[in-house]
């Protein structure tokens, strides 16, 4: 088996971190993007996106419309309009993608546009579980929930945003969509239990790392995709083209955040850096680090629980090539995303989830 499919690979046991490495060597060489062939003006993918999704926290705060007030504040706390909204954006670039595919239509179906919607609010409470999990301060650049109210009813809050958004995905009355979605909470579940464990076999860790960024970064977007795709398109070969291409892109956004939390300062992220060796995960730059430097196992199999473990386990990362490696590696999954969206119709949405692949890679927080 090639490395190329070895790190494609999410549940292959046999995943040897040694193959990985190797990536760099060929990476650089065969990973490129698609130029637009629509023929149409190209458009920013997030200015394209954001045209169908006027109005969308306004919308999201209508689905929280509750009692008693701090309740409602507490909900409604990230949905502030601040951030890019990037998984909606890519629920309606692949609506309108998958459906000018199939039929030519420009129109995004309200019931599509309604899963944009249930994937933030989904995405946000499943922040405001992890930060109590985790016990965060700041996230976006302020306050988390639990800092502000307290655990106990952080986790209300969050429980309340899915209980909304599963009212919002019964509305749409398609029960193959409802069960799409539906696993995407499984998996974020899953994926929180994989990061609380670690694996002390050094080849098993990358799967399980792999597995757990699937789980709880990718499978909604990748979910989210799929379900677009079902209520706009019979074809069950578009259908696996959308999760595909969510799938890749999903995993290349975690990689890329998990470089960032070695190369950004806290301003830029809005969030503090260093976070995941704070908590005692390895991630792919710790890991590819650790190759060079297997002192570092002590380290991790410890989850840098000792006092200097945190800062020795940092400067062994940005001593080595652990970033540049991992960021090879998100570029491999972009590739993928992009060689999957390709094989639709050409169209404006199309050309920009494959402008997309590349700001995932190219962001700064």
């Amino acid at each position: 088996m090639s490395c190329f499919y070895l790190v494609k690979s999410l549940t292959s046991a046999c995943l040897n971190m040694y193959s990985i490495s190797r990536l760099h060597h060929t990476t650089s060489a065969v990973f490129c993007y698609s130029k637009p062939r629509s023929g149409e003006k190209y458009t920013d993918p997030f200015q394209l996106g954001r045209r169908y999704l006027k109005g969308l926290y306004e919308d999201i705060r209508k689905e929280l419309l509750i009692s008693p007030i701090e309740l409602k504040e507490m909900s409604e706390y990230y949905f502030d309009g601040k951030g890019k909204a990037f998984r909606p954006v890519i629920v309606v670039l692949m609506a309108r993608a998958c459906n000018s595919h199939y039929n030519n239509s420009r129109d995004v179906q309200a019931s599509q546009r309604s899963i944009a919607l249930i994937a933030e609010m989904i995405h946000t409470a499943s922040l405001v579980h992890d930060d109590v999990i985790d016990d965060a301060s700041s996230r976006r650049g302020k306050h988390t929930v639990n800092k502000i109210w307290g655990e106990k009813k952080a986790v209300l809050a969050g429980d309340l945003i899915l209980s909304a958004a599963s009212i919002a995905l019964a509305r749409i009355g398609n029960t193959t969509v409802i069960s799409i979605l539906t696993q995407v909470i499984e998996d974020l579940v899953r994926g929180e239990f994989l990061q609380l464990g670690s694996k002390e076999n050094e080849n098993e860790r990358f799967a399980h790392y792999l597995e757990k960024t699937f789980k709880k970064t990718a499978s909604l977007i990748a979910n989210s995709c799929k379900a677009v795709s079902v209520l706009g398109c019979p074809d069950p070969v578009v259908h696996e083209i959308a999760y595909q291409y969510g799938k890749n892109v999903g995993i290349a956004f975690q990689l890329i955040d998990d470089v960032l939390d070695f190369t950004s300062c806290s301003e830029q992220m809005g969030k503090p850096t260093s976070a995941d060796l704070k908590l005692g995960l390895a991630t792919g730059p710790v890991l590819f680090a650790c190759q060079q430097f297997p002192e570092m196992n002590a380290l991790i199999m410890r989850r840098f629980s000792l006092p200097g473990d945190v800062d020795r386990a940092r400067q062994y990362v940005l001593q080595s090539d652990g970033v540049q490696q991992t960021t090879y590696l998100a570029q491999r999954y972009c590739h993928e995303a992009v060689r999957e969206i390709s094989k639709l119709r050409p169209s404006p949405e199309r050309d920009a989830l494959i402008q997309l692949s590349e700001t995932v890679l190219t962001r700064d927080k």
